[in-house]
């Protein structure tokens, strides 16, 4: 199997986990996830009789067990069961139910060989949406299950098309599930001449029963949104923000807020520090506490405990901050009272082609305040070339010397689709520190308050990070 270390240089090491075969099989569209629990990393894409989109056919799966900064992967898996007969599977969309132990993997379907391009123009849908479930860490899977009708109902048929993701699901404390979507909604059919309008529109699907129920939120309302990803973002005055960064046809990403965990999305706003390529491409954000933030460890009795997480994993509501080093509460704060005291604010990560002119030259980006569009650093080039879509994990690794908290390192891994004459040649997968993500980026510095507390700051105001 094949194994990968973890380097520091100006470009991160890199495991090519899925190559293009010389019968043109190819695989596209990776998905990653990472189970802090047990310590693997799930990577997830498309296997596809060529790189088009009309040739997708099945879903597979390598599993990676992380040791320290090193990653062993085991072989390549077909998911056998991600499947609905005469149709493609597409779109890998993993979420992990924290509480529950139960792994998701979301999928869409689409009828044999029909392009998004014909749904589109004529307005019929043929996509359907699925989901399969793993209680071992994703070595075993059920059966699929087709959600369609259950979920999207007479909705669908304002639909033209839809599809996930791509890339990982999250949870919120609360336990929400929530998986990105987008739709191409039909504006009107038949109109000037026109076979039929369609605007797409990002939203979420989402479950509070720990996925045996789901809805759909509202759409992001103004401009036109695509493939996307969700973080949600706690602040530092207690407040919290579900934020969704998308694709978009507008030469600039686009961010929306939601403040009811993804039900309803206030308007978007165009990025202008992240460029898109013409016609744009996907992106991946993650989410991670920020270091060197103060948390009182005194919870107050007042809020409801969590429910018990299964064979010792850790649920988002058991986890706190304190001084940068993770702890675990006896009585964890679940919704912290914004007047008690600082809260851990969340930062994000975002991963890209950095060319407005092609997808070339995959970087990551950082905002340490993410709901202000002009937030976002400069990137950091991790692959130099041909590279398209991405997804990102963050995960804590035992400390060493490149943490810059004294506690656990915060690292990321990515997921990315890359290449040396196209981007579809590989999906590779390398793994950084915040300490590479911060040596390598260039970032707004502001020397630490000594004795002070931590600074408060308007909710507004664009804030820069302290770096030791």
């Amino acid at each position: 199997s094949a194994a990968a270390t973890m380097g520091s240089r100006h470009f991160p090491a890199r495991t090519v986990l899925f190559e293009k075969e010389s019968n043109g099989v190819t695989y596209r569209v990776p998905a990653l996830l990472y189970l802090p629990c047990v310590a693997k990393l799930l990577a997830f894409a498309e296997e596809r009789l060529s790189a088009d989109d009309a040739h997708a056919n099945l879903l597979v799966l390598r599993r990676g067990t992380v040791y320290g900064s090193y990653v062993e992967w085991e072989d390549m898996r077909v998911l056998e069961t991600a499947t609905l007969q005469h149709h493609r599977s597409m779109n890998p969309c993993p979420l992990y139910d924290e509480f529950t132990g139960t792994l998701f993997l979301f999928f869409i379907t689409v009828l044999g060989r029909t392009p998004e391009a014909y749904q589109i123009v004529t307005g019929q849908n043929v996509t359907r949406l699925c989901c399969i479930t793993s209680t071992d860490q994703g070595l075993s899977w059920s059966t699929a299950t087709d959600l369609t009708q259950q979920v999207i109902g007479r909705a669908i048929k304002d639909w033209a098309t839809f599809a996930l993701g791509p890339g990982h699901g999250i949870q919120l404390r609360s336990g929400r599930l929530l998986v990105p979507a987008y739709s191409y909604h039909i504006d009107c059919k038949e109109c000037f001449g026109q076979l039929c309008k369609t605007t797409p529109h990002s939203f979420a699907f989402y479950s509070d029963d720990h996925g045996r129920g789901w809805r759909f939120g509202e759409f992001i309302p103004n401009l036109q949104t695509g493939e996307c990803q969700l973080v949600s973002v706690d602040e530092e005055d207690g407040s919290n923000v579900l934020y969704c960064n998308a694709r978009s046809p507008l030469g600039f990403r686009v961010q929306a807020l939601s403040t009811d965990d993804g039900a309803v999305f206030h308007g978007g706003q165009l990025v202008q520090r992240l460029v898109e390529p013409p016609h744009g491409c996907h992106g991946s954000v993650i989410g991670f506490p920020a270091p060197f933030v103060y948390l009182p460890s005194v919870a107050t009795s007042s809020h409801p405990k969590p429910a018990k997480p299964k064979e010792g994993c850790l649920t988002p509501g058991h986890l706190s901050h304190v001084g940068g080093v993770m702890s675990v509460l006896g009585h964890p704060v679940v919704t912290p009272n914004p007047t008690a005291f600082f809260q851990a604010p969340t930062w994000v990560l975002y991963s890209h082609p950095t060319s407005s002119m092609s997808r070339v030259n995959m970087g990551v980006h950082l905002s340490t305040f993410p709901r202000d569009v002009e937030s976002w650093t400069e990137p950091w080039v991790i692959y130099e070339g041909p590279s398209a879509y991405s997804d990102l994990a963050y995960m804590e690794l035992p400390y060493n010397e490149t943490s810059i908290t004294g506690g656990p390192a915060i690292a990321f891994a990515c997921l990315y689709e890359n290449g040396t004459r196209s981007p579809y040649e590989q999906i590779s997968f390398s793994m950084f520190t915040l300490h590479d993500v911060l040596q390598n980026i260039p970032l707004t510095v502001t020397a630490p308050q000594q004795d002070r507390g931590p600074p408060r700051r308007g909710k507004r105001e664009r804030r820069s990070c302290l770096v030791s």
